[in-house]
Order: structure tokens, then C-alpha cells, then sequence
């Protein structure tokens, strides 16, 4: 008989990691999962390790291959896969011992949720950055499946090992490798199709910061790509039938989106902008005004680009007050 969960964890030379994270695994309240490993062609102790768990707990299963990377080894470990839910796990991480508990019983009761995340712990809290600790709190405040819509492309809203998400849904839209990283190219594109995503309000992965995480080594995952990843999904969906929009803000954060739309033909015809020497120039042919000067009339796609969460709590508030609407009018991408 096929588990209700398929937790699905790719590791790749995580062997000073792998066994914390499959005891989390092992010592889950809700026991009727499997845990497809994929070994992605590690030259390390990494398939040893999971062997061992698989040797004891039939519930653990080893798959081994060639190095493909992260996206290559999703899709091979997805096929085999029998769970009416994925959860997502990474090797250097730990679960909450009823992570899946309450995301079993969240999708069981909320049938109009494609998918799930959950809060996260970030460790070790001793090297955390400034930067980590502002972003660990922005993900922590997200929820309900608007304010995860609200904030996609701000960053991806959903840490990844943190989602537990339909098999059926995850099959149909699959893992691709495109330049950039894949969880977040699969968030934008459930989105972009209408499936609705919430986040549970509980820390349930205590979700590893280290020199080796995959984040700060990884080409795909660099500033620039990451943008690029914001850009295209944005000109597919919210931009997708116009050229012209208002980009709203141009400090580095604006200037880089503005470079990365207009790779897909997507220019502004105006710039908001509140530094008083930029007001009334032209830049690039776009005219720069104060907010206050936006004529909510003209109708066109705002895009508001700014960073830091005062900024970006600053700029809505403002284009509400002109009248646009989130989602419609407006969307905000740091």
C-alpha cells in the first residue's frame, strides 16, 4: 500500500549532515511516509549513510545515480515517489518531529491548497548575518495564501525543504533547470496557474546557514539569476501583454529588475522615484516623477522595486492611497 507522505530529499556529498536530517525523518509523529533519498552521485560517505537507514526502516529508500544536480536529482527521485503528498527535505536540515503531522493534516482539510510550507528556525544562531535574521523574520510573516501571493516576487515565499505539496500537482508541473533556482521557478509558475499556496505558522525546519549551503555556492543562485528567475515570470504573467509599465524605484534593486525586464522587451515610460535630484530627469526616455505626480488614470502596471521591508511598506501604502490595487495595479518585487 502507497504512504500518504513521500518525503523526497536529494543529497550530494551531505554526509556531515545527512544522518541528523534522517533522524528528524525517523522520529516524525505522523509514521506513514516514505523517504526517498537520492544520492546524487556523491563521493563521499552520503549513500552509506542512507543505506543504513534504509537497512533498518523499509519506510527509507536509496536511489543512486550519476551527479546531475539539484534539479536533475528532484525529477528522478519524484518518479519514484508513491505518496499522495511530497514534503520536501534538504540533507542539511532538521524537521520539526511533527512537521508532518501538520501538514498532512492541513492539506487533508483545506482541499482548495495546492501546497504547504511552514515557518523555519535558522541555525546556527550564532553566525547568523543581520541580513539572514531580517529574512528568516520576513518568511515568518508570511501565512495565508494572499500574502504569499503578495510577496512572491519580493523572494520566493516558500523555503523549499519546507514544502509539503499534492504528488499530482508537483508531477504536473515538474522540476526544470532554468539558469536559475528551481524552487523558486516552481513557486512563480503554481502561482502563475492559480494554485493557491499558504504557509503554516509554526517553526517546523530548523533550516541550516553554512559556507557549503547550496545558496551561497551554487551558479543558479546568484543575485543576478535570481532577478532574471523574477523577471521572466513577471513578464509572463503580470506584464504579459504590455510593453510600457511604471517601475517604481531606482536604486540598485530597480535599476537590476529594469536591466532583467528588458531582456523580455518590457521598458518603463515612467519612473517613480523620491530622491528630489532624480525628479523631473529622463532616464533611459522614462520621465521621473514623485509619487504623488503617478496619475492613477493612465491605467498602466506598476512595478514597485524597492528594498528593505520599511520601503517596501512605505511604497504600498502610497500606491493604495492613489487608488491601485494590489495584484491588479500593482506588485511589488524587491
Amino acid at each position: 500500500m502507497a504512504p500518504v507522505v513521500s518525503v523526497l530529499l536529494p543529497a550530494y556529498r551531505a554526509a556531515a549532515t545527512l544522518g541528523a536530517a534522517l533522524r528528524s525523518i525517523e522520529r516524525q509523529t505522523f509514521d506513514d511516509f516514505e523517504c526517498v533519498v537520492v544520492d546524487d552521485g556523491s563521493d563521499d560517505e552520503t549513500r552509506a549513510i542512507a543505506a543504513a537507514f534504509a537497512d533498518r526502516d523499509a519506510r527509507f529508500v536509496v536511489q543512486s545515480g550519476a551527479h546531475s544536480g539539484v534539479a536533475g536529482a528532484l525529477c528522478r527521485g519524484l518518479a519514484g515517489c508513491r505518496g499522495r503528498y511530497v514534503a520536501r527535505m534538504d540533507a542539511d536540515d532538521l524537521a520539526h518531529k511533527r512537521r508532518l503531522e501538520r501538514q498532512v493534516a492541513c492539506l487533508d482539510s483545506r482541499p482548495e491548497l495546492g501546497a504547504v510550507g511552514a515557518h523555519v528556525w535558522m541555525f546556527p544562531r550564532a553566525t547568523l548575518s543581520d541580513g539572514l535574521r531580517a529574512h528568516e523574520q520576513w518568511l515568518n510573516s508570511l501565512g495565508d495564501p494572499a500574502s504569499v501571493a503578495r510577496d512572491a516576487f519580493v523572494e520566493c515565499p516558500i523555503v523549499h525543504p519546507t514544502l509539503c505539496i499534492r504528488r499530482e500537482l508537483l508531477s504536473a508541473h515538474g522540476y526544470r533547470d532554468a539558469g536559475w533556482p528551481q524552487d523558486y521557478d516552481l513557486v512563480l509558475r503554481l502561482l502563475a496557474s492559480g494554485v493557491k499556496l499558504a504557509v503554516l505558522p509554526e517553526r517546523l525546519l530548523g533550516w541550516r546557514d553554512g559556507p557549503a549551503r547550496v545558496t551561497r555556492t551554487a551558479e543558479y543562485t546568484r543575485r543576478e539569476r535570481i532577478v532574471a528567475c523574477k523577471a521572466h515570470h513577471l513578464a509572463a504573467s503580470f506584464l504579459d501583454g504590455t510593453e510600457r509599465y511604471v517601475l517604481w524605484g531606482y536604486g540598485d534593486t530597480g535599476r537590476a529588475l529594469c536591466r532583467a525586464l528588458g531582456a523580455h522587451g518590457k521598458r518603463p515610460h515612467t519612473i517613480v522615484e523620491l530622491h528630489p535630484r532624480r525628479i523631473g530627469q529622463r532616464i533611459a526616455g522614462a520621465l521621473v516623477v514623485h509619487p504623488s505626480k503617478l496619475a492613477p488614470s493612465a491605467r498602466s502596471k506598476v512595478v514597485i522595486s524597492v528594498s528593505g521591508l520599511a520601503a517596501r511598506s512605505e511604497a504600498r501604502a502610497r500606491a493604495r492611497a492613489l487608488g491601485l490595487r494590489e495584484g491588479e495595479d500593482f506588485v511589488v518585487a524587491a
